[in-house]
């Protein structure tokens, strides 16, 4: 039998209790018991990249983290990312540059580019290139997703 653990994580600003197994994943945990779905599995060996969530604003792969381990943190999904106006600056960059074309990646790249940005303003190609090399992406070849990056720094500058 598996012991049951109750957690209270908050995600995208709403505090949420949950009651787990101490086994279950933060990813199944976000999209089972959480019912945000936003968050995808791909590899579940946390090489893919696209269940990549902010926990307490640093990009983890909730495929790798058990969900008691983040009792009282803070967990942001893709969900949680666009404001109250509409869209971040960094998801409607993506949307801009077409930075994705089946979009299963989608989720993943844009957790990691709101962290890159929030710790590294006006990164260089390179910088990008290194930020965004933890996250596959089958479809697209990376040009358009290095452009949304670019393009979301001008938009955050320009609202800052």
């Amino acid at each position: 039998m598996t012991a049951e653990h109750e957690i209270t994580l908050t995600v995208n600003g709403t505090a949420r209790r949950v009651t787990v197994p101490g086994r279950r994943l933060l990813s199944d945990c976000l999209r089972h018991d959480v019912g945000l779905t936003g968050t995808h599995v791909g590899c579940e060996h946390g090489v893919c990249g696209c269940c990549t969530v902010l926990l307490d604003g640093q990009p983890v792969r909730s495929c790798l983290t058990f969900a008691v381990t983040v009792d009282g943190r803070e967990i942001t999904t893709v969900e949680g990312l666009a404001g109250p106006e509409g869209l971040s600056p960094v998801q409607r960059a993506f949307a801009e540059c077409h930075a994705l074309q089946c979009g299963f990646c989608t989720p993943g790249f844009l957790c990691t580019v709101t962290a890159l940005l929030r710790e590294n303003p006006a990164p260089t190609d390179e910088e990008v290139l290194e930020g965004i090399s933890g996250n596959l992406c089958r479809c697209t070849g990376y040009q358009n997703i290095a452009k949304a990056v670019h393009r979301a720094a001008e938009l955050l500058a320009e609202e800052a």
